[in-house]
């Protein structure tokens, strides 16, 4: 037998095996089927009106082009239609600092929760944690990914959608795949069969969607890679030491070996394609799209005011997010800044599950894309018609 096959690392492994033990009983017991007719405004017969200065408040998703420009409305807008009744959202994160998290926790330092009639709380939670509340409605929004585990509590019956996009890389990002040479060693790939890539995320994570591109450009065969899951402090250690032959890092892990003679960088996630956001459960999905629309309005709205271009060549709102992310600004300032985009491409639920499959986590037919993902809900907030 060929060395690394592919099984997931020990500490991926038990955590699918614990959440998936969480799932069972929900979706025996308090789940609700999953299907395209249970969720989504536009599913309703909801009507859409134009949203004043959301002109180019939608792209169309199957554009997969580099270079395309992620939606924008004007600054300001989607304006505020605040709700009849002010209503509580309990959204959950696994982290509360990260950049990625900013125009969610920008929203609510400035109040565009609130112009919609909305008190929102966020809360510290590790997605296996997080996912059967979401699945039960005891919370309404998941900020997380469509990772294997999320696509097997909706193969089980969880009325889950991804419905809102996060960022995807900007120019001059080069968090992804590094690679260490030995001496005398092209750049490049080859030499990671049957060799060890480092990462803080295990084989179900999103992440394994470009890590399958990155190693594939660099004739590189994932299913013959070891994979050696670390913590975050322990990445770039290892990589140093030579404890593994290549590690995935992030920002601002990156910029340590960059321009370090013998380091290479692979690639990282595709340009223009989010691979993370915005998760509904059936407390938004069905119980109040109303406020649902309204959620994803303010944030929308916070992206177009605060994050529509670079925005870290204002020192001012560095500092200020660094304050609100509690993060050093500086460290922030020293990576370009994320291109933030609320929309979903096409196919990228069906590039996921490609990599879940090669990377041996899932198996089974492929779930289509309307289990899993449904645009109405930011259609709805810029005024666009699907």
């Amino acid at each position: 037998m060929a060395p690394g096959p592919a099984r997931a690392p020990a500490r991926a492994l038990a955590t699918a095996v614990t959440l998936l033990g969480l799932l069972a009983p929900l979706a025996a017991c308090d789940a609700q089927p999953s299907g395209p007719a249970r969720s989504g405004p536009a599913r309703q017969g909801r009507s859409v009106s134009p949203v004043a200065g959301c002109a180019k408040g939608w792209t169309d998703p199957s554009d997969q082009s580099r270079d395309r420009r992620p939606a924008r409305c004007a600054p300001g807008a989607p304006a505020p239609k605040p709700l009849e009744k002010k209503t509580r959202i309990v959204v959950s994160a696994s982290t509360l600092n990260a950049e990625y998290l900013a125009p969610l926790q920008i929203a609510r330092a400035k109040g565009e929760f609130a112009r919609e009639g909305l008190d929102v709380e966020v809360k510290l939670l590790p997605t296996p944690d997080a996912l059967p509340l979401l699945a039960k409605g005891d919370i309404d929004v998941q900020y997380a990914a469509p990772e294997a585990a999320v696509l097997g509590g909706i193969r089980q019956g969880f009325d889950i959608r991804w419905v809102a996009g996060n960022f995807s890389p900007g120019p001059g990002s080069k968090s992804g795949l590094w690679v260490k040479r030995g001496p005398g060693q092209e750049p490049g790939a080859p030499g990671l069969e049957h060799r060890t890539v480092g990462t803080i995320i295990g084989k179900g994570s999103v992440i394994m969607y470009p890590m399958r591109q990155v190693l594939s450009r660099n004739k590189a065969d994932m299913k013959l890679v070891r994979f050696q899951q670390l913590g975050p402090a322990e990445v770039l250690t290892a990589l140093k030491r030579g404890a593994v032959d290549a590690a995935w890092l992030l920002d601002p892990v990156w910029r340590e070996v960059e321009g370090e003679p013998g380091y290479s960088f692979l690639g990282g996630q595709p340009p223009g394609e989010p691979l993370g956001g915005l998760l509904f459960g059936p407390g938004l999905l069905t119980g109040n799209p109303d406020a649902g629309v309204a959620f994803l309005r303010a944030y929308i709205r916070t992206v177009n005011t605060y994050f529509a271009g670079d925005y870290k060549k204002d020192k001012a709102f560095v500092k200020e997010l660094g304050e609100v992310l509690r993060t050093d600004p500086e460290t922030l300032a020293a990576v370009p800044s994320l291109r933030m985009d609320w929309e979903i491409r096409d196919r990228t639920v069906a590039r996921l599950q490609e990599a879940y499959a090669e990377a041996g986590v899932t198996d089974g037919d492929p779930l289509p894309e309307d289990r899993v993902v449904d645009r109405s809900f930011y259609a709805e907030a810029v005024g666009h018609t699907p």
